[in-house]
């Protein structure tokens, strides 16, 4: 494994002085690495070059089946680490949004209860990017086949604004009163008007002005500034709800097929610090719905 490991920061870096601080290795220590690896396949997988040291034809191919390896093995390594019991690394992804405005301010109970366990964060996988978080909170309909999945919240959906801005409207009380203010929206969300108006039998009643926005987290921002009204999922805000920075006095909203889910592959084993995490996660998605 040094030995692959070896080749692929020399191929990386050029040299073997260059490959030597990241491996933690002297650089007498990487050429003898190299040398001895050369020795076992036969051949040169460097040709020393003016501009540094350049794979061969048969440099090229073992580079390449080295990635594999070694991502085979950090891939058993992890799988092995997944079936121990006890504190360990948790590994989430999690929607900017959803951390931001749900689950970083609550976060702090759980590391408190469990200051042992270190949870790392991510929010993309990348194409390349083979590794399984071991639990995702994700925004859909229903988890896919392969996962097991548990709904949080996000169906019940509140038209809001700040309490400045539903005051400028004359404090509108039906669905008819409130289409004459203006609709913030993202298009890439199911949040719209037409579907409000729907729920409320007034499918054909638009709304006077929507202004569009390219980032949900913006919509958010702008309803807060008063600068109109937004459909929100209630979880998202329920903060800005009680402290009075978003209203909702006329219970204007409906009910939408989408909510956030956590969910998690079905063939990786849970840990008990997954099932500590997912008690916690739920128990404080149901205090809040109920």
């Amino acid at each position: 494994m040094t030995a692959l490991q070896v080749l692929l920061t020399v191929a990386e870096r050029g040299s073997t002085s260059a490959a030597a601080g990241p491996l933690a290795l002297s650089q007498s220590a990487v050429s003898k690495q190299l040398i001895a690896l050369e020795e076992r396949i036969g051949g040169a997988a460097f040709a020393r070059t003016p501009n540094g040291m350049v794979p061969t034809e048969l440099g090229a191919i073992y580079i390449e089946h080295a990635r594999t390896a070694i991502k085979a093995m950090e891939d058993a390594a992890l799988k092995v680490a997944r079936l121990k019991p006890g504190p360990r690394v948790l590994r989430l992804q999690v929607p900017p949004i959803f951390g931001d405005r749900w689950l970083l301010p609550r976060f702090v109970q759980f590391t408190e209860a469990h200051p042992d366990i270190e949870v790392q964060f991510t929010t993309f996988v990348s194409n390349t990017q083979t590794e399984v978080p071991d639990g995702s909170v994700r925004f859909l309909v229903t988890p896919a086949a392969d996962e097991e999945g548990a709904y949080l919240f996000g169906q019940d959906i509140r038209l809001v604004s700040a309490a400045s801005y539903w005051e400028k409207l004359g404090n509108p009380r039906s669905l008819e009163a409130a289409a004459r203010g203006v609709m913030l929206e993202h298009p890439q969300t199911p949040f719209h008007w037409p579907f409000l108006a729907a729920a409320h039998g007034a499918g054909a009643l638009a709304a006077r002005h929507t202004m569009r926005f390219g980032y949900y987290t913006m919509v958010i921002r702008a309803a807060l500034a008063g600068q109109g009204m937004a459909l929100i999922p209630h979880g998202l805000i329920v903060d800005d709800l009680a402290a009075g920075r978003l209203v909702n006095p006329a219970g204007l909203g409906y009910r939408s097929d989408y909510g956030y889910w956590f969910t998690r592959p079905s063939n990786i084993p849970t840990s008990h610090s997954m099932r500590l995490f997912e008690r916690w996660l739920h128990d404080e998605a149901r205090t809040m719905r109920d």
